[in-house]
């Protein structure tokens, strides 16, 4: 599943405002899930773990000009995938709502 959202405003800004919401929802949700890995790797924040026994893995890169969010979704979440994309979605339009 790959979605992109544009950010506007500087890649540093996007970048910094998906570590922190990164940090919130580790925070919020990080007791549910389990061998949650996540690393930078330039403009490219690679991540996995499990949640309810489904593991889950992929990428969200902050480019000049959108954030591209590209994750694989085991084959039991791919039914939901239209409500995942859509939470995904909107998640990203209230962290860039104010950019």
């Amino acid at each position: 599943m790959r979605i992109a959202v544009p950010h506007h405003t500087s890649k540093e800004n996007a970048r910094r405002r998906v570590g922190e919401r990164l940090d919130q929802l580790l925070a919020q949700f990080g007791g549910r899930a389990d061998e949650i890995q996540h690393e930078w790797v330039g403009d490219t924040l690679r991540f996995k773990g499990k949640a309810r026994g489904l593991s889950v893995e992929g990428s969200v890169e902050v480019t000049d000009s959108e954030v591209i969010v590209d994750g694989k979704l085991p084959l039991m979440a791919r039914m939901f995938e239209g409500r995942i994309r859509q939470a995904v979605e909107r998640e990203a339009d209230a962290m860039f709502r104010t950019a």
